[in-house]
């Protein structure tokens, strides 16, 4: 089955050489290759994720590979349908490149059996808590792209240098709703996954929080977006601030998935643990 990881890994790379491709070339051929093997390598971790599923008795999401799998079929997911909503190509190229890479990291490392007790992954309430959680970083780092490409676009109008880029970008104001859009997606889904994460702490160690070092810096990033929402909302904070905290955003929900782990230990280390 580990075939199946390597397929969509490689329908994924050249999904995001497609997107490239169409991005310097603006030929629409490319933007077509590259959406159609989106839902190819989609199946293909679908499959491999229900085989792991029925096989293993639990969610496959107890190490990094089986994590990295199941994160970027969901982004790859999140991407095909929001980005046909908001029909904003070049963001393809931040978020297939993405994906390509999360894949990459899930086929060449080989997915290994647990080695401990595994009985807290055999609940659903793990899935609506992981599958959340995922979600809602899915469309946080759609909104990091969409920040960089604010960023990129603002510069080329200040310095009136409209060149490679600004007949490629959508306008400002399109950016900056897309943005928020996500952001506010991405925040709600992440509440739902605190929650449920937070109701079967307690169901399984009887407290709501353990102080576990991914708890707390989960706990800071929804701080963190929800500080941004409320300045938006209170302020009226836009355009670039808004770009520059979804890039920020982003940077900590990276460390929260996998430097916390590598770096402190707690009862999350197993699901970044090669």
């Amino acid at each position: 089955m580990h075939a199946l990881l390597t397929a969509a890994a490689i329908a994924y790379v050249l999904s995001s050489a497609g997107a490239i491709a169409h991005l310097y070339l603006r030929r629409d051929v490319f933007l077509q290759a590259s959406t159609a093997l989106l839902p190819i390598g989609i199946l293909l971790q679908l499959v491999w994720i229900g085989e792991s599923w029925i096989r293993l008795g639990h969610f496959p999401v107890y190490n990094l590979p089986e994590t990295v799998t199941v994160l970027s079929c969901i982004l790859a997911g999140v991407y095909l349908g929001f980005g046909f909503y908001i029909r904003m190509p070049v963001l393809g190229v931040f978020s297939t490149t993405l994906t390509a890479v999360l894949s990459l990291v899930a086929s060449v490392r080989p997915t290994t059996p647990p080695v401990a007790d595994v009985k807290v992954f055999k609940s659903f309430w793990v899935f609506f808590h992981v599958v959340s959680v995922f979600v809602g970083e899915a469309f946080f780092a759609l909104a990091c792209g969409i920040g960089i490409m604010y960023l990129i676009q603002e510069s080329g109008i200040k310095n009136k240098q409209r060149g490679f880029f600004f007949s490629r970008m959508p306008s400002l104001e399109a950016l900056d709703s897309s943005g928020y859009a996500c952001i506010v997606v991405g925040f709600t889904l992440l509440t739902v996954g605190l929650v449920t994460g937070f109701v079967y702490a307690k169901m399984t160690w009887g407290h709501f929080l353990s102080w576990d070092p991914k708890e707390v810096w989960s706990v800071i990033t929804w701080i963190l977006y929800a500080v941004l929402i409320h300045e938006r909302l209170a302020v009226g904070w836009r355009g670039r601030k808004s770009a520059i905290m979804a890039i920020v955003g982003f940077g900590v929900v990276l460390f929260t998935f996998l430097g916390v782990n590598f770096l402190l230990e707690g009862h999350h280390g197993g699901f970044t643990r090669f």
